[in-house]
């Protein structure tokens, strides 16, 4: 099926929003979410050839009520009195400006689905994304991923929530948002670290006022913005320290570092802290010209706020940039009986090592490393680091 881009970015935003009006008319998430994926599929398979409706909205407004009336007077008679009484009620001519979407981003955020399940269905239900793309995205089957969409569905309507915003919950939808990033970024699968950013900016536009909401979209950009410069021809990583910053997409940086000072003000949190140490990177013109110190003091405050490991693991990063080698193994220490085993203390160690001149202490976690991490150009990345030293220690004759 060939989908223009403007066709797809239009569904795309439309889906949310029709979901939204369809789930609250009705009252039944997971029935009006599988009502609007099919009307997505046929909007797909139309508007290319037959040209986008007028109204387009109304058009997948009415086709999903379609889907929707009949799928329930499919599955019983007594659904069949629901939806007529459904379709006399909602008057499918009239489309109302309400804009649900932030409701449906929430609501696939509820509080009893797991991580991966609270992302397979944004994805689905606020991106509108296929089962196949989301299941292609994180390397499963479609029957997988098929079955854990459902299975959150099922979950969201047996908690008979009602559909509204709760903004009690916007601290787990932007953690949802960061995860799809992360994993975008950290796999090299562009379309999903796009997403994020487009789910990130729909979210802002809805909650302008909110410095958090601002943060993590200026985050996303001003990392996202390196992209280009993140790994070579072959696919292998490059270390922050030796890219070409001249790759480095500056209207990204430009856009990031703006919606990050408009944050200023509006509390402190764990996206602004990060946001700000990412703008620093991105503010050196060069490897050498990084206000270390600066992001030492941020990474403090960033590991008081969420107190992560992994937090703590960058800041002995920073500690070691800022202060010396002995420094960043220093504040390893406080971190080793919460990572133990994690392949990223291995990999950081390694790093510090190297930098005091223990290749030989060096070369043993960097191996260890490459051995657990599961993200293949981390492995390679690690591993060729491992070969280098290794060749080294081979040609060095002690006196």
């Amino acid at each position: 099926m060939d989908v223009s881009r403007d066709v797809e970015d239009l569904l795309r935003a439309l889906a949310p929003q029709v979901l939204g009006t369809l789930a609250r008319r009705s009252g039944d998430f997971a029935a009006a979410e599988d009502a609007v994926q099919e009307a997505l599929l046929a909007a797909a398979a139309r508007w290319p050839q037959d040209g986008v409706p007028e109204q387009p909205r109304g058009w997948l407004l009415r086709t999903a009520e379609r889907r929707l009336v009949d799928e329930w007077r499919s599955d019983h008679a007594r659904r069949q009195r629901e939806a007529e009484a459904f379709v006399q009620d909602g008057a499918p001519t009239k489309v109302s400006d309400r804009d649900d979407t932030l409701a449906v981003l929430f609501m696939c955020c509820h509080p009893s689905l797991t991580q991966a399940s609270a992302i397979a269905l944004t994805l689905r239900a606020v991106a509108g994304l296929t089962t196949a793309e989301i299941a292609r995205s994180f390397l499963v089957s479609e029957a997988t991923m098929a079955q854990r969409i459902g299975r959150a569905k099922q979950t969201i309507k047996d908690s008979g929530e009602e559909f509204q915003v709760q903004l009690e919950r916007l601290p787990s939808v932007l953690h949802v948002l960061y995860l799809i990033f992360n994993e975008g970024y950290g796999s090299e699968r562009t379309d999903l670290s796009e997403e994020a950013i487009r789910l990130a900016r729909m979210t802002h536009q809805l909650l302008p006022e909110d410095g958090e909401v601002a943060s993590l979209l200026a985050l996303m950009l001003l990392i996202e913005a390196r992209r280009p410069a993140r790994t070579d021809l072959h696919g292998d990583l490059i270390p922050l320290s030796e890219q070409d910053r001249t790759l480095w997409k500056r209207d990204r940086i430009a856009e990031g570092t703006a919606l990050l000072n408009g944050s200023i003000g509006k509390g402190t949190g764990e996206y602004q802290l990060q946001a700000a140490i990412a703008a620093l990177h991105d503010r050196a013109a060069r490897s050498e010209d990084t206000d270390w110190p600066q992001i030492f003091a941020l990474y403090g405050l960033l590991e008081q706020v969420t107190g992560s490991p992994v937090v703590t693991l960058n800041k002995a990063v920073a500690a070691a940039m800022a202060e010396g080698s002995a420094s960043g193994l220093a504040v390893l220490e406080g971190v080793e009986n919460r990572l133990a085993g994690h392949y990223r203390l291995d990999a950081v160690r390694a790093h510090l090592l190297e930098m005091s001149g223990e290749r030989a202490e060096a070369l043993v976690h960097y191996r260890a490393a490459a051995a657990r991490t599961t993200n293949l150009a981390e492995q390679r990345y690690l591993t060729a680091r491992a070969a280098n030293l290794a060749e080294s220690a081979a040609h060095f004759q002690p006196p």
